[in-house]
């Protein structure tokens, strides 16, 4: 039952997430799932610093599987230009979360005797940036193509050329995606550190 708060805030943001990519805003910069998505490390910060690293993994597991399960009805669901979600995003997205979120647990487990922002600052920093790269890098990259000609066509707009974001010299347009979404993360991550203090600050009082 101690868990049961983290596992429901987490499954709460996965499903949020996979709803709220859909809607665009800045030409198509970020997604309003970018700013719901960072508070999974949120979640996973608060349970590890609580209750542990084993703890943790247990609320990053039920995360990782309402997140399949949230992809798998996506690529069931036919819009104008194809499905909501592309097999070949549901894989790297089911990839990047669970290995950042674990690379996360580990990292913050390692740093935790430190100062007390010292551990979920790293960790979401580190697992934030390993997440972006992996999700990117599977879902878009035109050098992935163990995928078919199928899930390559999927994602092929990914592929156009664009200003490097919007300013810059000319790139995939996924590696602006890629930047706009990494700099968000770090972002939240930063001012997450204050509901992570209130957070754990309170739960640890009510335990004692």
């Amino acid at each position: 039952m101690k868990l049961f708060p983290g596992v429901i805030a987490m499954a709460a943001i996965v499903v949020a997430s996979n709803i709220l990519v859909q809607f665009l805003l800045l030409d198509g910069l970020l997604t309003w799932g970018a700013f719901s998505y960072p508070l999974a490390f949120l979640v996973t910060d608060v349970m590890n610093r609580i209750y542990g690293p084993k703890a943790a993994r247990q609320v990053v597991l039920v995360g990782f599987v309402v997140g399949i399960v949230s992809s798998l009805i996506g690529t069931q669901i036919i819009l104008e230009h194809g499905p909501a979600v592309s097999l070949r995003v549901a894989i790297g997205s089911a990839t990047a979360f669970l290995v950042a979120q674990l690379l996360d647990i580990a990292v913050f487990d390692r740093l935790r005797g430190g100062k007390w922002w010292r551990a979920p600052l790293a960790s979401t920093v580190i697992g934030s940036s390993v997440d972006t790269l992996l999700f990117f890098t599977i879902s878009f990259a035109a050098w992935i193509t163990i995928f078919g000609a199928a899930a390559d066509a999927d994602v092929s707009w990914a592929w156009q050329g664009a200003p490097l974001l919007l300013i810059g010299p000319e790139a995939p347009l996924w590696v602006t995606l890629m930047l706009a979404d990494w700099v968000l993360k770090l972002l939240i991550g930063l001012l997450a550190l204050i509901p992570f203090r209130l957070i754990v600050t309170k739960v640890s009082q009510n335990m004692v």
